[in-house]
């Protein structure tokens, strides 16, 4: 089935309702936190919503499992309205954070419970449990109880248990966030594939950036428990609109006012951009496109250079990060060897060059 994209842009709405799949406005009113977030997809999409801790992301799967009462909104599933209906009569399969297995039950009977569920008999649900197990390459540990799987495996197990109920929204709270590093990378290809073969709606919350550019078709950051952004992880990483989705593309990001090719920032600097813009705009680049001197330079090709003073240091990767203040506050990277002929330090002053060609400006 064909997957949906949509272009990149603010605000808190979203597109035309789909005539299958999700349509929602949650709006969700707790201890002072005001949660208003519309979400559509189609069926087949994978949209992840990602923000920081405390944006709201969390409380939308959980106002769409039907585990929190919305304050006002809609949530529609399929053109129908699932207002009112209780958790556990709503075509929706959850895979949450620590997967809640049953722990005196097998693998299998785990898988076999949603099928019981909706009135199989025991050896019909046990039969289709043993396919799920069998599409999961976990055949072999169907006998098991959850103390005995590795955490990639009681991953598997519980997108199992969600998917044998045949659920037209399937909802992953942070599916790989309990994996050590090596198991989440294996992890993540295998729920990829999974996900790919679902032709229903799936809502992934994380607030792990590759997670989400890895498995969803869409990206939905919510910040203070609005939409701030939207679009596919191309458009959100070429063309981040707030602070927090800049640092997560790993970008500088500055917002000023273009006249031609120079563009004034609200912080007072001037950056020289390839791109001919006028009004309101965002410019960007990477970490790595910045140049470092110790002295001001003269034979530097770059139109854009800014003194500044080193704030702070740390390993990003194989590079060092360091974190810089003064005419324009920014990040870059550079190798080990190069900072340690700089005699980087904090405190230390620096002058920070960026070439005009390896800056991004675009409407804000």
């Amino acid at each position: 089935m064909t997957r949906t994209e949509r272009d990149s842009h603010g605000g808190s709405g979203a597109g035309p309702a789909p005539a299958e799949g999700l349509d929602a406005r949650l709006v969700v009113d707790r201890d002072g936190f005001r949660l208003d977030v519309a979400l559509t997809a189609a069926p087949g999409d994978v949209v992840a919503l990602l923000g920081p801790n405390g944006a709201g992301k969390t409380t939308a799967l959980r106002a769409l499992a039907g585990l929190v009462t919305p304050s006002g909104g809609h949530l529609r599933l399929d053109g129908t309205s699932l207002h009112g209906t209780p958790t556990e009569s709503r075509p929706v399969g959850v895979v949450f954070q620590d997967y809640l297995l049953f722990p005196h039950l097998t693998a299998l009977d785990n898988v076999a419970f949603g099928p019981r569920c909706q009135g199989a008999s025991k050896a019909d649900a046990r039969v289709q449990a043993a396919a799920w197990l069998d599409r999961m390459g976990l055949a072999e540990q169907s006998g098991s109880r959850p103390r005995r799987l590795s955490g990639g495996q009681a991953q598997r197990v519980a997108l199992a248990r969600a998917l044998a109920t045949h659920p037209r929204l399937l909802l992953l709270d942070e599916p790989l966030a309990a994996l050590d590093a090596r198991t989440r990378l294996e992890v993540r290809t295998q729920l990829r594939r999974h996900l790919a073969d679902f032709e229903a709606v799936a809502v992934l919350v994380t607030h792990d950036p590759l997670d989400a550019m890895v498995l969803a078709d869409r990206l939905v950051v919510v910040e203070h428990g609005r939409v701030v952004q939207e679009g596919t992880p191309s458009d959100i990483a070429r063309h981040p609109r707030t602070d927090y989705i800049a640092q997560l593309v790993g970008l500088n990001l500055y917002r000023g006012r273009a006249d031609g090719h120079t563009v004034r920032l609200e912080a007072g600097p001037l950056i020289t951009t390839t791109e001919e813009l006028s009004g309101p705009v965002f410019v960007a680049f990477p970490p790595a496109a910045v140049t470092l001197f110790g002295e001001r330079p003269t034979g530097s090709s770059a139109r854009n250079v800014w003194r500044c003073e080193v704030a702070g240091l740390e390993t990003h990767g194989d590079r060092i990060r360091a974190d810089l203040t003064g005419e324009l506050p920014l990040a870059a990277d550079l190798t080990t060897v190069g900072a340690a002929e700089l005699g980087l330090h904090p405190g230390a002053s620096v002058w920070a060059a960026v070439k005009a060609t390896q800056t991004h400006a675009y409407p804000a």
